[in-house]
């Protein structure tokens, strides 16, 4: 297994349409998301990178929504990944969409996200399932200086570890898109569909929704026992005399 955190620096895509199949990978994102985000209450919800930003969520019921990137024009605040201009336990719900996969140090990404967000705040990742048909293609010759492909993958696996290190609950994983293409039609959705209940761990996208737990989620019972106080035998105690 390659390690996490690599030297080489990525340049952060800040729209859908400097990624091959953009479009696409949007409309299956936001598909599960508009189930997911009328769900979410607080006061306020971070929208880390310029793809997290495109996506729509209107429809949730977190008002205040702040949009944190360098380049892409919806945002309202500009600020780097790793250094956060919010103070700790700010936020209560967070996006973080393909963010990982352009990362040169994940962990760390996770853990100023972390450090920004309350106690049983909801963090939602997606990224690329490497296992999959729009994954492999990065074996293409020339497919690998193009995004998503010039990125890294992780496994959904690999991230619910870290998630799990970090003590946050996976709620629910979802892995979706079979075949990438630039023109969706009825039939290609009819067969997206179908095909998805038979193989969804192929799925080229995956989805994960996650709680940020203040307490171990696997309570670790003591081996120690307290000992029985050590009680007289009956009997009579005479009086002095």
């Amino acid at each position: 297994m390659k390690p996490a955190r690599i030297e080489h620096q990525f340049d952060y895509p800040y729209t859908w349409d400097q990624v091959a199949y953009g479009d696409w990978a949007r409309t299956q994102l936001q598909t599960r998301l508009d189930e997911w985000l009328p769900t979410l209450f607080g006061y306020h919800l971070l929208k880390l990178g310029g793809l997290s930003c495109e996506l729509v969520s209107e429809q949730c019921n977190i008002q205040h929504q702040v949009c944190v990137d360098q380049h892409n024009p919806m945002r309202n605040v500009t600020a780097t990944h790793y250094a956060l201009p919010f103070i700790e336990k700010s936020f209560d719900a967070c996006v973080l969409a393909h963010q990982l996969d352009y990362s040169d140090d994940p962990h760390r990404l996770l853990r100023e996200v972390d450090r920004v967000m309350i106690d049983d705040a909801c963090l939602i990742i997606s990224g690329v399932n490497p296992i999959s048909f729009l994954g492999v293609k990065k074996l293409l010759r020339g497919k690998h200086q193009r995004l998503p492909w010039a990125g890294r993958m992780f496994s959904p696996l690999r991230v619910k570890d870290w998630l799990s290190v970090m003590n946050y609950e996976v709620v629910e994983a979802h892995q979706m898109g079979l075949w990438p293409t630039q023109r969706p039609s009825a039939r290609h959705a009819w067969v997206e569909s179908s095909a998805s209940m038979v193989t969804p761990a192929l799925g080229s996208i995956y989805l994960i929704i996650a709680r940020k737990r203040s307490y171990p989620l696997k309570p670790i019972k003591p081996r120690w026992k307290l000992k029985q106080a050590v009680s007289p035998l009956g009997g009579v105690v005479p009086n002095g005399g």
